[in-house]
């Protein structure tokens, strides 16, 4: 065995000084160079050592190369080919599994007599593979580091061997000093350096020791290196429990020791870095005590009790090691290396947005610039319109929509559908596409612009709904002709102006849109680019809305300063402008993707278009909507009364308004397995999201709606019909009048007599397809005596506070409990949320009903499309988000999982 000479340091250690662990001479070989880790932490190193990596091997891979910023690393089959080629090497890196590092070192030796240092990157190699290492190295004179290791580096050489050591931007994370580091954690080698970088001390060599079992280079080696090394004032060591190096180290210049795992002593078995067993007698303790008496300390060092010595300090937390140090320092007259960069431990935000509130003093922290490297990645973050969204795979799942599987109750941007069911129609459009409810504004900027777009009077759009209406087509299918009209073609000035606005906005520095002091002064202008705002004639359109603006009250920015030219604009820019004042805090806020507040002005003119479309081409006159003068839906109607009037053809009542919005908000989504957001993202994905320019909103909108049939989209349909037998000749006048005159307890006994008849006859008959009664019972909530849905307790109480009356909702919870009393049921079932659906409309329309104005044929038309409604944000909400975050979905099914039915 060879042996160094020098006093009785009793190992072979090539490596005198800490200053030749890593140098710039140094040419590396990097073992299984194409695997996952050293894939993506050599070509980091490489470019800061200056290019030291000669070659790597990859067996099966010779040819292939590892791509770095400073140039292509060749991959070898073996490290004789390399050799072969005419490579030099003399450190070698081991990125191979634990049954095979062994045998690449035997390799690394065998064939390199240039071969002076390994570093060995694998963990939980096995002992004796460990020990034959070791004796490998002695007899040929090479020294190893780790195992288990994140390798070394020298901060005054810039030079990185093996490992992660200073993160992705070693060169920025880690400055130059005078503090040694020895570790037995990788990932706490760069936080240690960059707590002292903190106190003002900077570093010299690096090394992560590894916490194997057995570490080849240790604290006995690194004391002596340290001891010879003139740059090396001082060292921190991090130590965990196991092994006895600490024990045989001789230190000779002060060391600050953080000796940590006390509670391991308490496992009967190593966890994390090896470590101990519990009950020998090198756990933390007893470690603590070693380093106490080489420091001839009593106690540890806290900042509360500060002990320490010229020789060192120990201490129990990281973040007390640069006081520590600073104060063994201060007993050899050293100061720090640099001034100070902060207190590690303050509470230091990097970036923050307090959404316009206005914080108290001692809460509203100042931002503080963050170290390096994540310093530029905040500035890039900072400059970034919107938030950009990881790609996904979302074909069973959504970033935009969730079910409870215990309450049934979905979500939508986080907004529960039982809470958005007390939202208006412009409201839950804000929420489907801008991730909040929004604000009066906003929804004086949606009505404008959905309701422009409402009017399909002499329009292609009219033509084909009416074209697919007149040949018997569903609701759906006549929304889908429409819809197919309203293309690229159809918006694409108005996004083209809102692109335009946005960035322009944004350079300016651009705060809050309805600012009414921006200076215009500040923004960067281009006649070429302006000349789209403008038209040369008088546009009767892009003045209604801007009239109707005004007289809403309407604040934006970006409406001033398109009408501050003095020129007419056109309607597009009035939607561009209206698009881009509704989009831009959550723009700033980082709530949504600029792709997504570029197709606002699409989407705006879809939703205007569905509705005027569900509407009948009679409804649609020159100057009147559904009897609404069109000066009117400009300056003072909502959607959400729009709607109601487009779908049921009278004006509602407040009560009436109330219960229309509320079935909308529960019809926003049944979360991502619906197979409506399905054929929405589907179509999404065969244009491909990855590139959102080739989506068509209004193709994936139709695939919305083509998915939606009567058994998915006439929601309701079959519990008004159920509801319209029971009750059509009862007397019924206003089923929102408590005092009603109707036994509803008899009307009940009277069905479920009926019933039980007919489910006696298909017993008998041994037919077991038992029609069920719509809206009564629900698979998950069932089987306790008395069950409930709970969206039906939230919306049955909300009206009832309201002190609204349903006579449709009360025969429902009679009815089942006689289902029960009679012992047709063996519980009394739920009333779902499909039954309060039911209710609702009916309740609506029974007066058009009676007066003969709604034959039975268009309470079915009207079920259906009010679920189009609701489902239509849901779904557009899903086309956003799928646009943003989805890949593209491999719909098609295995042969093996396919089968034949005969």
């Amino acid at each position: 065995m060879l042996k160094r000479s020098v006093g009785n340091f009793k190992y072979f250690v090539g490596i005198e000084s800490l200053a030749q662990i890593a140098t710039r001479n140094d040419r590396v070989c990097v073992l299984n160079i194409l695997g996952g880790e050293s894939s993506s932490v050599t070509p980091v190193g490489h470019q800061y050592s200056g290019g030291n990596v000669v070659f790597g091997t990859s067996p099966g891979r010779r040819g292939q190369v590892l791509q770095t910023a400073i140039g292509d690393i060749p991959v070898y089959n073996n490290v004789r080919e390399g050799l072969e080629d005419g490579l030099h090497f003399n450190c070698g890196v081991v990125y191979l599994p634990p049954s095979g590092a062994r045998d690449g070192v035997a390799e690394l030796i065998r064939v390199n007599h240039d071969l002076r240092k390994i570093f060995i990157v694998t963990e939980k190699m096995s002992v004796h593979d460990a020990r034959e290492i070791r004796a490998m190295g002695q007899m040929n004179g090479v020294d190893i580091f780790g195992a288990n290791s994140l390798g070394v580096v020298d901060t005054w050489n810039q030079v990185r061997i093996g490992g992660a050591l200073g993160g992705d931007s070693p060169e920025q994370s880690l400055k130059k000093g005078s503090i040694a580091i020895f570790s037995n954690s990788g990932g706490f080698t760069t936080t240690i350096a960059s707590n002292l970088r903190m106190a003002g001390w900077g570093t010299t060599t690096l090394i992560s020791a590894g916490k194997d079992v057995f570490i080849h280079y240790a604290a006995p080696e690194f004391a002596f290196a340290l001891d010879n090394d003139e740059r090396s004032k001082a060292a921190v060591l991090y130590s965990e429990p196991g092994g006895y190096y600490e024990l045989d180290a001789q230190f000779t210049k002060p060391i600050v020791a953080c000796v940590v795992g006390r509670w391991k002593s308490k496992l009967t078995r190593p966890v994390g870095h090896a470590g101990a067993m519990a009950g020998g007698l090198d756990d933390a303790a007893m470690k603590e005590r070693w380093f106490m008496e080489k420091f001839g300390v009593s106690e540890i060092y806290t900042p509360e009790n500060p002990v320490f010595s010229a020789k060192g300090a120990v201490v129990t937390n990281i973040a007390h090691i640069p006081a520590a140090l600073s104060a063994v320092m201060s007993l050899h007259d050293i100061a720090p290396d640099f001034p100070p960069e902060g207190n590690f431990m303050a509470l230091k935000p990097w970036f923050g947005s307090n959404q316009g509130i206005a914080l108290p003093k001692h809460i509203n922290l100042p931002i503080v610039e963050a170290p390096a490297p994540y310093s530029e990645q905040i500035k890039h973050l900072n400059g970034q319109l919107g938030c950009e969204l990881p790609r996904q795979s979302m074909k069973d799942s959504s970033g935009i929509s969730q079910m409870d599987p215990q309450s049934q109750v979905s979500r939508i941007a986080g907004v529960s559908v039982l809470e958005a069911a007390q939202y208006s129609l412009e409201s839950n459009l804000c929420l489907a596409l801008l991730h909040n409810k929004g604000s009066a504004n906003d929804y004086a900027l949606v009505n404008v612009a959905v309701l422009s777009e409402t009017n399909l009077f002499e329009s292609d759009i009219l033509v084909a709904a009416e074209a697919s209406r007149a040949a018997g087509n569903s609701p759906n299918t006549v929304l889908a002709a429409a819809c197919s009209i309203v293309g690229p073609v159809h918006q694409k000035k108005a996004r083209l102006i809102t692109e335009l606005l946005t960035e322009r906005f944004a350079r300016a520095g651009l705060v809050d849109p309805t600012n009414e002091d921006f200076d215009f002064g500040v923004l960067e202008h281009d006649a070429a680019e302006n000349a789209c705002l403008f038209t040369l004639h008088f546009d009767p359109k892009a003045e209604a809305m801007l009239t109707g603006l005004q007289v809403r009250g309407v604040k934006s920015v970006f409406l001033r300063y398109i009408s501050s030219f003095g020129k007419p604009v056109n309607a597009d820019a009035v939607l561009a402008a209206i698009a881009t004042t509704l989009a831009w805090k959550p723009l700033m806020r980082k709530q949504i993707s600029v792709i997504s507040a570029y197709n606002l002005p699409w989407w705006l003119k879809i939703f205007g278009a569905l509705i005027g479309a569900s509407s009948q081409g009679k409804n649609h006159k020159r100057n009147h909507f559904c009897e609404v003068p069109q000066f009117e839906l400009f300056n003072s109607k909502s959607i959400t009364e729009i709607g109601y009037s487009a779908l049921l053809g009278n004006t509602p009542t407040t009560p009436e308004l109330f219960a229309f919005q509320s079935l909308i908000g529960l019809l926003l989504t049944n979360g991502p397995g619906t197979i409506s957001a399905q054929g929405a993202k589907g179509a999404v994905s065969a244009d491909g999201p990855e590139s959102p320019e080739r989506v068509q909103l209004n193709k994936a909108m139709i695939g919305f709606l083509t998915h939606s049939g009567f058994a998915h989209g006439g929601n309701g349909y079959e519990g008004i019909s159920f509801l319209i037998k029971q009750f059509k000749d009862s007397g019924l006048t206003d089923p929102a009048d408590p005092d009603h005159g109707l036994d509803l307890k008899a009307m009940a006994s009277n069905y479920v007599s009926e019933y039980a008849a007919y489910k006696a006859i298909k017993k008998t008959s041994g037919n077991l397809n038992v029609h069920k009664i719509p809206g009564v019972n629900h698979p998950v909530f069932k089987d306790k005596p008395v069950n409930h849905d709970p969206r039906e307790v939230f919306l049955r109480t909300l009206f009832q506070k309201k002190g609204e009356y349903n006579v449709f909702i009360e025969y429902y919870h009679v009815l089942v409990q006689e289902l029960y009393d009679r012992q047709v049921s063996r519980n009394v079932y739920c009333v779902n949320i499909d039954a309060v659906i039911a209710a609702l409309l009916l309740r609506m329309l029974w007066g058009p009903y009676k007066a003969g104005i709604f034959p039975e044929s268009a309470l079915e038309t009207a079920a259906f499309n009010v679920f189009l409604y609701g489902r239509m944000l849901g779904c557009a909400a899903e086309i956003d988000d799928h646009i943003n975050r989805g890949r593209n979905m491999d719909m098609r099914t295995p042969l093996s999982a396919c089968i034949s039915v005969s």
